[in-house]
């Protein structure tokens, strides 16, 4: 039997979720989280996918161990806890070729990917779903370089550290990117601000011609029962001014 379970590495817990999925196979969950923190302790902060094989026998069973997500490595690796949730309009992080080649390496026995640099091309599609630049440009862009052999001498070295001075520049760029991004979100937030209180002024007017519009027609009522009255007054008085004359 193959239980699958997705767990934070090293700090795997108890809990009823567990509890169902163990819970069938008979097995002793203390001994499985033991087993588990033990095996995936060298991910702590990321997602692991783990697979028991179960002997349903013996109740005994084996750990298997796998490859984190590319979306865990990235996070990690650009130490960021989340991606960004418009990635057209905000960006989460400024990657280096190196940071991609690396991650592209741990990854390449779970991608379908050819050859290294198919690999790398791969982890930058992943950059797009997440926002994260690459080389201070966009995942996409760096796509095109990649297939037009822009960094095919850092691919074929496997490069993987990235320079001091190189990460002090993307830092610095994604520095100047963050603080563009933040008073373009000010000025929507305003502009967004502005239009609700546009909107409910507009209402409040609304409001106030539509009361108006009530007291002028309960006015003519009034105005009616007055000129009925008066009416026949008048054609009274025509009448007496007619005899006079005769």
């Amino acid at each position: 039997m193959q239980i699958k379970l997705l767990v934070e590495g090293g700090e795997m817990q108890p809990g009823p979720a567990l509890s169902q999925k163990l819970g069938p196979a008979g097995i002793n969950i203390g001994q499985v989280i033991s087993k588990v923190n033990d095996a995936t302790k060298n991910f702590k902060g990321l997602k692991v996918p783990v697979e028991l094989d179960v002997d349903l026998g013996t109740k005994s069973f084996e750990v298997k161990v796998f490859s984190p997500p590319v979306s865990e490595l990235l996070k990690k690796e650009l130490g960021i806890e989340k991606g960004s949730g418009t990635q057209k309009k905000l960006y989460a992080a400024n990657a280096s070729i190196e940071q991609i080649i690396s991650i592209a390496k741990q990854k390449m026995s779970n991608l379908l990917a050819k050859d290294l640099k198919a690999g790398v091309k791969s982890i930058v599609g992943t950059c797009t779903s997440l926002g994260i630049l690459v080389e201070n440009k966009s995942p996409i862009e760096v796509g095109k370089e990649i297939d037009e052999g822009k960094f095919d001498k850092e691919i074929k070295q496997e490069r993987t550290e990235t320079s001091p001075e190189k990460k002090a520049e993307l830092d610095k760029y994604f520095l100047e990117i963050k603080d563009k991004q933040q008073k373009i979100i000010q000025q929507e937030e305003a502009a967004a601000k502005a239009a609700e209180e546009a909107a409910a002024a507009a209402g409040a007017a609304a409001g106030t011609a539509g009361a108006a519009a009530g007291a002028a027609g309960e006015a003519k009522p009034g105005e009616a029962a007055a000129a009925a009255v008066a009416k026949p007054a008048a054609e009274e008085k025509g009448k007496e001014k007619e005899k006079e004359k005769k």
